[in-house]
């Protein structure tokens, strides 16, 4: 899973009222429950009816590092409303807040003092950015694309202060990211 995507879904996960179940038996009797069927499970998941079976009736309980990486992707299914109203909530009203340590730097008319360098931003963007990140996270865009969303935000926010300086800046360079998280 990408930097962006996990940091997105870690942001949202914060909102829960109950936490993701822990065992892979209690995750598959989730599953069944939401897809209504060990059949429609076993199918998601790529493994038998029975195996399914067997994690909801406890007998297995470590999964196979990929059925493992399978069900993680599956915890996405976790509380819908609330992840769906705190996504809502952050791209109407409160925005998202962004904290990374990365490479950052712009493109202006010869003459700029700033450089590319590392920073450790934590920086508040307004609803529409966090909008923009959610909707492009839902339509399945690339780590690049969430990126230069990012970048872009970071650029107005940050650089130019919501217009108020730097007016002739052209490009935000948001590279070499060793630390990201999105927090509503």
């Amino acid at each position: 899973m990408s930097m962006f995507r996990h940091g997105l879904d870690q942001a949202v996960q914060k909102a829960f009222t109950r936490p993701v179940p822990k065992s892979a038996g209690a995750q598959m009797r989730y599953l069944v429950k939401q897809l209504k069927g060990t059949k429609a499970v076993a199918q998601t998941l790529r493994v038998s009816q029975r195996t399914v079976e067997r994690y909801v009736k406890d007998q297995f309980k470590k999964p196979r590092p990929d059925l493992a990486a399978r069900l993680e992707r599956e915890k996405a299914r976790w509380q819908p409303q609330i992840r769906a109203k705190a996504r809502e909530k952050a791209a109407n009203t409160r925005g998202i807040v962004i904290d990374t340590r990365a490479r950052l730097g712009y493109t202006a008319p010869i003459g700029s003092t700033d450089q590319n360098r590392i920073r450790h931003l934590t920086v508040a963007l307004p609803p529409r950015y966090a909008a923009r990140l959610f909707d492009a996270q839902q339509q399945g865009a690339s780590d690049q694309e969430l990126r230069e969303i990012a970048a872009e935000a970071l650029k107005e926010v940050y650089f130019q202060d919501s217009g108020r300086r730097a007016g002739s800046l052209e490009e935000v360079r948001f590279t070499d990211i060793e630390h990201l998280e999105f927090d509503l």
